[in-house]
């Protein structure tokens, strides 16, 4: 096998050394169950390799992952089934229309409980509550991602989805103290609460807050049962157009303060978006240390 400090790889106009072809080796390393679309989007975003639009170069990331196996510093995984080029957004059914408004105290309808979606079937329904009452709608989420509905008794109260870290964020950055060279190779071990939705005629005082609790308490035995390893922090981004965030202070999220607005892209570029407020949550005691420490192999 060839030694990846014997080569460097150049793709486009761009330079790719030996300390890429570790990190994408090392991103194969710990995502062994992603399939190769995702391993190519998950390493386009860890070598910040978007377009102007910030989307991941698929193709040429592809390109570069081909000259890689060839060299034998890699290998791809086989090609899974192919599905439509874009997905189209999950079509709206009877099943999820608008109920009776459902006004209980949280005591009433106890025991509420966060579990995870596991079925083909609650996944698209999980998918069409999303595009159809969350004000961002659906998106299909790359890497490794899971859905969670909130439930009690028999009834679905609401959705969450926990996802891949956003790849930089000042705030969150300066917090945990990790050099940028830190952060690349230990994003993985930061995942983000990219959806959250409670049911508009769900009018449950506390719900919120006592959802993320629980959450929060679960999530890395989840992460570790579904993807092999335990995250360390958690970080959502609430858009104050739509909610205050008090949910997640009331269940012991810290505000770090604002996004920009301008959405990270490529070096030198941005994109047009809006100001977010940045919350996050350790679920280790450890979380900074570790964050800022070499995490390679990491799985406890």
């Amino acid at each position: 096998m060839t030694k990846s400090q014997d080569l460097i790889f150049k793709q486009g106009s761009r330079i790719f050394g030996s300390k890429d072809i570790h990190l994408i080796q090392q991103t194969f390393k710990s995502f062994p169950k992603l399939s190769q679309s995702e391993l190519i989007e998950t390493v386009c975003e860890h070598l910040d390799w978007l377009t102007s639009s910030g989307l991941p170069k698929r193709t040429a990331c592809k390109a570069l992952l081909i000259q890689m196996e060839q060299q034998g510093l890699l290998q791809l995984p086989t090609t899974r089934s192919k599905g439509a080029v874009s997905r189209p957004p999950p079509a709206k059914t009877s099943q999820t229309d608008t109920p009776e408004t459902l006004e209980l105290s949280l005591k009433d309808i106890a025991p509420v409980y966060v579990e995870p979606v596991t079925s083909d079937k609650e996944r698209h329904l999980w998918n069409e509550y999303i595009e159809r009452y969350h004000p961002l709608g659906y998106k299909h989420p790359f890497g490794y991602a899971i859905r969670y509905f909130v439930r009690a008794k028999d009834q679905y109260l609401g959705c969450i989805m926990l996802s891949g870290a956003s790849r930089a964020i000042a705030p969150r950055d300066r917090w945990i103290g990790w050099k940028p060279e830190q952060r690349k190779a230990n994003l993985s071990w930061i995942v983000n609460n990219s959806r959250y939705l409670i049911f508009p005629w769900v009018k449950i005082p506390h719900l919120a807050s006592h959802v993320l609790g629980q959450l929060a308490r679960r999530a890395a035995d989840d992460w570790n049962e579904r993807w092999g390893f335990r995250p360390l922090l958690l970080e959502t981004f609430v858009d104050p157009a739509y909610f205050s965030g008090v949910c997640y202070q009331a269940a012991g999220w810290e505000l770090l303060g604002e996004t920009t607005g301008r959405g990270l892209a490529q070096p030198g570029k941005t994109y047009t978006s809006s100001p977010k407020l940045i919350y996050i949550k350790p679920i280790s005691k450890k979380c900074q240390s570790l964050l800022c420490s070499t995490l390679q192999g990491r799985t406890d």
